[in-house]
């Protein structure tokens, strides 16, 4: 999922100016409204998460990654694309926060450097093949955006189903 987090955070922007006409000044205040969601994100799915576990507080965060894409897919006017916007804020400051605190909980305290460098090095590796995947299809597709977004949602739904597969006690335990 970090692929699509990578890709958006690198090309909201283009797409908003692209394909739904946003002007400079529009984008300025959506990227400060998205920082503000952000925020705002990271502490309600944090309690959420506190409450309910990792797994499944960073699975709903997905679910609105995957909804605001979806919508932004299908945007055809601006209100479309500032509700994307505050979607993505929420669940982008959920995704970044429960992926590190998930990383946390399954890491032995002997292990740590190797466990988040190993993360790191991922979350590198997945800001590189998001933004390559969308500009590839972009260009195969003659400029189509649209279609580029596709690979994005591939990412959230990849990621989301293998998300579900981890086992949060299990891995709790393990760390331990």
């Amino acid at each position: 999922f970090q692929a699509g987090v990578a890709t958006v955070v690198v090309l909201a922007a283009v797409y908003a100016q692209e394909v739904m006409g946003f002007d400079s000044q529009q984008l300025v205040i959506l990227i400060m409204v998205v920082n503000v969601t952000a925020a705002v994100g990271a502490l309600l799915f944090g309690h959420a998460q506190d409450r309910f576990g990792s797994v499944p507080a960073l699975s709903a965060a997905l679910l609105v990654w995957i909804a605001a894409v979806l919508l932004i897919f299908f945007a055809r006017g601006s209100s479309e694309v500032w509700i994307a916007g505050n979607l993505v804020g929420a669940a982008m400051g959920a995704t970044q926060a429960g992926g590190r605190a998930l990383i946390g909980e399954l890491t032995p305290v002997v292990r740590s450097g190797e466990f988040f460098g190993l993360w790191g090095l991922a979350n590198r590796v997945a800001a590189i093949i998001g933004p390559v995947s969308y500009g590839v299809i972009n260009w195969l597709s003659d400029g189509n955006h649209r279609a580029a977004i596709l690979s994005t949602l591939a990412f959230f739904i990849l990621g989301l189903l293998l998300l579900l597969r981890v086992d949060e006690a299990r891995g709790r335990a393990a760390a331990r």
